[in-house]
This record gives C-alpha cells, sequence and structure tokens, in this order.
C-alpha cells in the first residue's frame, strides 16, 4: 500500500467565491453590452451617427461614459496594490496573496471595460493610452506567472534553495518507497535539467524552458496514468489528463508532479529571481507612462466639455 502524502486541503473560501463573483460581473456586464450593441460596434465609424443606439453607446454617451467612470474607478483600485506596499495602513489590511488576486482580476477586466466606453474606437490620445494598458496587463500576466517561479511559505517569504532541496528530497524517499509505478517509468518525468545548466543559460532560453516544463508536466503526468487505464478510462479522463479513479495511483501522480514541480524551481530558482528582478524594471515604467496618458485623456475630455 502506498503511504498518502500529505495533501494541503483547498476549501472554498469567501476570498474565492468573491474573487469568482467578481469575474463573473465583469465578464456578463461585457458580454451584455456586447450583445445589445454588437451592430453599433460593428459598422464603420462614419456610419454610427445613423445607429438608434448611437447616443448610449458612444463614448460620450450614457452607457459609454458610464463605463469610462467605472473605468476610473477601477483603475483606481487597481493602483492601491502597489500603493499597498509603500503605505503601511494598506499593508494592514487584508492578506498579500488575496489583493494580488483581485488586482488580477480588474487588470484582466480593464481592457474590455474600457473597449466598451470608447466604442472600440483606439485613436489619439485615447488610443495610445489604451495600447499602454494592453502592454501593462500583458507584462502583468508575465509578471504573475514569474511571481510563481519563486516558491514561498504561507507568509510569503521566499524559501531557500535548501529548504527546496529538504522538501525535493522527501518526496523523492516517498517516490522510491512505493511499488505500483516503477522507477524506470516515473523517474524521466519527474527529472529536469541539472542546476549548474539552468545558471548558464541566457535569461531568454530559461525563461522559455520554464515555461515549457510547465505547460509540459500535465502531458507527462497523463503518461504515468496511461498504462494503467483501460480504454474506456483513457477516453474518460481524455488519455490521462484527468484524474482516474484509482486512488493509489493518484497518489503517486501527486508525488511525481510535486516532485517534478519542485525540481524545476531548484533548477531554476536563481534564474527566475533575476527575471523577475528585470520585469519590475519593465512594468513599471509602462504602468507609470499608461497613468500620465489617463490623466491626460481625462483632463482633455474635461476640457472639451464631453462630460
Amino acid at each position: 500500500m502506498i503511504a498518502a502524502p500529505a495533501v494541503k486541503s483547498n476549501p472554498i473560501t469567501l476570498h474565492r467565491v468573491m474573487v469568482n463573483a467578481l469575474a463573473s460581473l465583469f465578464t456578463v456586464a461585457f458580454l451584455y453590452v456586447l450583445r445589445i450593441g454588437i451592430g453599433y460596434y460593428s459598422l464603420p465609424i462614419e456610419d454610427r451617427p445613423a445607429h438608434p443606439l448611437h447616443h448610449e453607446l458612444r463614448p460620450s454617451g450614457a452607457v459609454g461614459l458610464g463605463f469610462g467612470f467605472f473605468s476610473t474607478f477601477l483603475f483606481a483600485l487597481i493602483y492601491l496594490y502597489p500603493l499597498r506596499k509603500r503605505w503601511l495602513w494598506l499593508r494592514r489590511i487584508g492578506d498579500t496573496r488575496h489583493w494580488l488576486d483581485f488586482h488580477i482580476v480588474m487588470g484582466l477586466a480593464a481592457p474590455f471595460l474600457v473597449a466598451l466606453h470608447s466604442a472600440f474606437k483606439f485613436g489619439g490620445v485615447a488610443g495610445m493610452s489604451y495600447w499602454c494598458m494592453l502592454a501593462v496587463v500583458l507584462s502583468g500576466v508575465a509578471g504573475r506567472y514569474l511571481y510563481a517561479q519563486i516558491p514561498r511559505t504561507r507568509r510569503h517569504a521566499e524559501l531557500s534553495l535548501l529548504e527546496l532541496q529538504k522538501m525535493s528530497a522527501e518526496l523523492g524517499e516517498d517516490l522510491h518507497t512505493q511499488h505500483l509505478i516503477a522507477e524506470e517509468a516515473w523517474l524521466p518525468v519527474v527529472s529536469s535539467i541539472r542546476r549548474e545548466e539552468a545558471l548558464q543559460m541566457p535569461l531568454v532560453k530559461a525563461l522559455w524552458i520554464m515555461l515549457a516544463l510547465d505547460l509540459a508536466r500535465p502531458f507527462r503526468m497523463a503518461a504515468l496514468r496511461r498504462p494503467w487505464l483501460s480504454p474506456w478510462e483513457r477516453v474518460r479522463t481524455i488519455g490521462g489528463l484527468l484524474a482516474s479513479g484509482h486512488q493509489d495511483l493518484e497518489r503517486v501522480v501527486i508525488l511525481a508532479r510535486r516532485q517534478s514541480w519542485l525540481t524545476g524551481k531548484i533548477c531554476f530558482l536563481d534564474r527566475a529571481g533575476q527575471i523577475f528582478r528585470m520585469w519590475h524594471v519593465v512594468h513599471r515604467p509602462f504602468s507609470s507612462a499608461f497613468l500620465i496618458l489617463l490623466v491626460i485623456h481625462i483632463a482633455t475630455a474635461m476640457w472639451m466639455g464631453f462630460f
């Protein structure tokens, strides 16, 4: 019998419910307005004034302006996250990871809501602001991925190399003591490149291999499952990508997945930290430039009397 690994519980917390509800709210609002206004948004700009919904959906109309005000409020909330690192009273409110979750959801929703405000017209200062915002969003997605490459404790402290190696050794011992899947099968699946090789790689190549390993991991775990599945189970689990009903098999797969994840983090721990620091250098100017363009856009709209 395989010893069951310690599996962390993942309850549906109030925080997760709130994050999912917020994401759903943004999605429903965007799709609803898009469905109503698709005929208007698909028209050439010169033909839009003749559309019956022009006065509501144009950037200065009731719906367009409403999304503009809401997007501005959203940006104010988004920029609270970086300010939290500087303002002590904000750091005392909530958990950093919870703040990051809301920051990500609002950041991903912002381009879609702003597109409704602009009626999908991206010209002038507003257009420059929009494309700069997209650069910030894409940069933020990359930053979130890099953040996940640096393992942390529940208190957000970065784990040291020795701590990661100790965890890897314990998982390796558990894998060696199980007798369901032979070492010849699981060892190549959990192995990564050597740490010395990763340290000598150019940063771009290291980032590419980190991404490739993470994308390949589900398929490597599926390869472990497949020999133990019947033809029908292979269909039901999509070739082993989904969990099977075999508890002993899934315990070994969980061990192998964690070991694969740990070996990758050990190999690229230093490189991930270097890339993450470089990401900060790139992300901040984009974020600052977008904020400046946003202020210019709002000030220009007020000066010209659009609202």
